[in-house]
Formats: C-alpha cells, structure tokens, sequence
C-alpha cells in the first residue's frame, strides 16, 4: 500500500551512505536501456543481465535489493536442503495456513458486515467509510478487528512479536531542541503513527497493535472481503481524479484526519507510510511531507523482520511468489521499536519538510537504517531493468501507484 501524499521532501541534509545524491536526475537523462532487449517468453528475465550489470544494478538500488537464499526476484537457485524444506512445507503447512487464513478473514469480514447492518457509511470528501462509528458497533470492529489481525499474524508463522517501547523520560535526547517543543504536561495524542514500510505484513501488525487508518488504492474498496474491512479501518482511498470541484485530494482529507485524531481521542488513528513504497528493511527512503502538514505531533514506529531464509521484505518479487515463500517459512520473526511521541518545534511546524526530514533522521539513527535518497521512481528502474525492460523512459514516468 503505497502513500499517495504530496512529496514536498527536500534532499536529506546527511549524505546517504549508499546512492549518489544526483541519482534521480542522472537516470532521468540517460535513456540508454540498462539491460539487453527483452528475453524470448521462456527465458528467464534475470538471465538477460552479466553478473557485473548485477552488480551495478545492485549497487545503485540498494534498498530494493534481496539478500535471502531464494535470491533476486525470488528465483535464485537453491541448495537441495532448501528445495526439501520447500517440498514438505508445501504439502504440509501451506494448505493448513491457507484455510485458517481464509477463516479468520471470513470471521472477521462477517462480524464487520453485522455491525454496519443497518449503518450508513461517513461519505464526506469522497470518501466511504465506517471508522466514524460510536457505541458497540465501533467498539466490536476495533476490539475483533485487533485480536483476528494478531490471529493472522500467528496463523503466517509470526508466533511472538517483539516489541521495545522506549522511555521518554530516558532517551529524552532522541527528540531534539526538547525544551522547544509546545509540549504541555498533559501528554498529547499524537495525530499520526509513522513507520518505515517494509511489507504488506506492516498492515497486519499496525492493525493488531492500535487498529489505525491507511491510505489505500481506490481499488481496494471494492476487493471483495478486504473492501469492507478496509472501510471499518476507515481507509482514506486515494483517487486521482474527481468530479468535484471542491475535493481536497488525499493530502488535504489525511491532513484533516491527522489533525481531527490528534484532537479527538475518540477519532481512528492515522497510520501512515511516507516513504511511499518498500524497501528491503535495512533502508529509509526521502519522507514525504503529507503526514506532517497538520502540525500535529507524531508517534515514530520502526518495523524489522530478521530472518535466516526467506526475507518477508516485499521486493524485487511477486506477490503469488512471495506469499508462497512466506507460507513454506515454518518461523518468522518481527520486532518493533516504539519511539516516543514526537513534538515539533515551532520552526518544523512552519516548515513541514524540515518536520519530516527531523522525524526520519531520528528514526534512521535509532533503527540502525541507512539513508538513502532514491524513491519510487528509481524502484521501477530496477524492477523493470530485471525483468529485462528496455523502455527506460516510460518506466520512469508511470504514474504511482
């Protein structure tokens, strides 16, 4: 799920570690194809490069890169243990995982469609929603809605999750100019949670732990099953175009909704992505700025998935691919670092990119992540250069998704 926020990011002031700072401008100029023309429909797309254009590739595109043993796209090849493990896991814990899954989803989505019975969704901004609910209803969604998403969770393999909750009052230094926040002694709630995305799976975590609103694709109201349950989560869809001539767009309804939690203690939490896509999970892309133009305060979260096999980072493979490896994955692990509450200052509330690149800097340094200033764009370069895509220029100014 990928934000559609305004990008009004400045260049992080730190010189990244892994990417040159002029990348995006050097790609956008050079229209000459990484790879060879495209491969016959029964060869494989990564045969089409030399180990050195890997290489390259590699270096430049750091943070889209897998570093697991199934390799690049998930197609490397694997020794004979792995290809044992795979074999007994697939007749074995897969179609277990598979139909538990399903049932959690169906339980959950018919416990949804009984509590908005009846109900007319928040229609406001163009949007459709449930998350706007009061009294028992809302109260069963939310409370259903955290236990089944954690069900899931240990359903795919992640049966303890752990979870570092830092001290203010210890790690006061994390949040800088400290004496210059607008903090009052009654704490504040935060308007937003912020976290780095790494895969579909941050979702089902995030909804276990404080049930909050996305940013979503239209398209994903209308899934069957997941629509409704994303209109309960009270999803802000993204859609590119309207009809109306007042429609804010989704920066302005998130900015409205970020500051309306930050607020009301009885409005959904945002939870927002403003890297806006996925890395590998050892980078921290350029930040977005829409999760930030509310002035409200903010509630960092860093998401890892460590791992010895398959790494649950959703990159560089295909989503059928990927699930596939996730399910034959007997273990997996996650842990999660809560940092506290961020207050801006008056200077990063007038200025929503120094906000955004503060709250990242901090994130980065306490995740141990390294900065890297490629984004979106540079990611369909990569991906495409793999599959052996030649039409470099037309890569690059798709729209986001």
């Amino acid at each position: 799920m990928e934000s559609e926020l305004k990008d009004l990011n400045p260049k992080s002031p730190d010189p990244p570690e892994q990417t040159s700072a002029d990348m995006s401008t050097k790609l956008e100029s050079d229209h000459r194809p990484l790879l060879k023309p495209e491969p016959s429909p029964n060869q494989n797309p990564t045969s089409t490069t030399t180990q050195p254009d890997i290489e390259e590739l590699e270096k430049r595109f750091a943070a889209y890169v897998r570093h697991d043993v199934y390799g690049t796209m998930g197609r490397g090849e694997l020794p004979w243990y792995e290809k044992v493990l795979l074999g007994i896991a697939l007749v074995t814990l897969v179609p277990v995982r598979v139909v538990l899954a399903l049932a959690v989803l169906v339980v959950y989505y018919v416990i949804c469609r009984f509590c908005t019975m009846f109900s007319a969704p928040n229609t406001e901004d163009e949007q459709e929603d449930y998350a706007h609910m009061t009294g028992w209803r809302r109260v069963a969604i939310v409370q259903s809605g955290r236990f089944l998403a954690r069900a899931m969770m240990f359903v795919l393999g992640f049966y303890r999750v752990n979870e570092t909750y830092r001290n203010q009052d210890i790690d006061n230094n994390l949040n800088a100019e400290t004496e210059g926040k607008d903090q009052t002694d009654d704490v504040e709630r935060p308007g937003a949670i912020i976290s780095n995305h790494v895969s579909y799976l941050d979702i089902l975590y995030h909804m276990s732990s404080s049930f909050p609103s996305f940013v979503a694709k239209r398209s994903v109201g209308k899934l069957p099953l997941v629509g409704l349950i994303s209109k309960c989560l009270g999803c802000v869809y993204v859609q590119r175009e309207s009809k109306s001539s007042d429609f804010k767009g989704v920066s302005g309804v998130v900015t409205e909704r970020v500051r309306e939690a930050h607020e009301n203690k009885s409005a959904p939490m945002m939870m927002l992505f403003p890297e806006g896509t996925t890395t590998n999970g050892d980078f921290l892309l350029p930040f977005k700025t829409g999760a930030f133009l509310s002035k409200a305060p903010v509630l960092p979260v860093i998401l890892r998935y460590p791992y010895q096999r398959f790494s649950p980072a959703w990159d560089t493979i295909s989503g059928v691919r990927h699930v596939i490896f996730l399910l034959c994955q007997f273990v997996n692990h996650i842990e999660v670092t809560w940092l506290p509450v961020y207050y801006p200052t008056q200077q990063e509330k007038d200025d929503p990119k120094l906000y955004a690149d503060n709250v990242r800097r901090l994130m980065a340094r306490e995740g141990n992540l390294i900065l890297s200033d490629i984004g979106l764009a540079e990611k369909r370069i990569y991906h495409a250069a793999l599959n052996g895509n030649n039409s470099l220029p037309s890569v690059l100014h798709q729209k986001e998704d």
